[in-house]
């Protein structure tokens, strides 16, 4: 019976010890910085205020930077007929008057990078039908890193 009173406190002991220890190693770096979107090259495109023609094939192009990884990155054109904003940019472009959709353009498309990038040079096609609305658009272009960092870039753009 004595030696079980010296067993428990024993063992609880040597419990705590290894756990501690356990919990003690180096953790890695947590990342909390957002991925970025660099579209200030002389060949990225859409900028904003950039002009389309309907009927077309545009590039996108732009790059996308990380500290540790980069994940996805996913583009969305729809309409802005009715003068909402999504704009990050500072300066705004010359709007057409309100107006009711028809049949408007609506293009969503998600790519994931391939793993291990920190840089990466986005360069998509993308075909502008030829018979939607002209007129306001939204290029919002969407970059998550690894860790779930998400950018939001949105551009207006004017479809002709």
């Amino acid at each position: 019976m004595k030696t079980m009173k010296i067993v428990k406190p024993a063992l609880s002991i040597f419990t705590m010890a290894l756990f501690f220890t356990a919990c003690s190693g180096d953790s890695p770096e947590i990342d909390t910085e957002y991925p970025a979107i660099d579209s200030t090259a002389v060949n990225a495109f859409p900028i904003q205020c950039s002009e389309i023609k309907r009927g077309e094939k545009i590039t996108f192009r732009t790059k996308f930077t990380d500290n540790a990884e980069l994940g996805s990155y996913s583009l969305d054109i729809h309409h802005n007929f009715d003068h909402h904003t999504h704009s990050t940019e500072v300066n705004d472009c010359l709007a057409d008057p309100i107006k009711k959709p028809i049949n408007p353009m609506l293009y969503i498309n998600s790519v994931t990078i391939p793993a291990g990038q920190k840089s990466y040079e986005a360069v998509q096609e993308i075909s502008i039908p030829q018979d939607i609305d002209p007129g306001d658009y939204h290029f919002l272009i969407r970059l998550t890193d690894k860790e779930g960092w998400q950018t939001i870039k949105g551009l207006s753009i004017k479809i002709l």
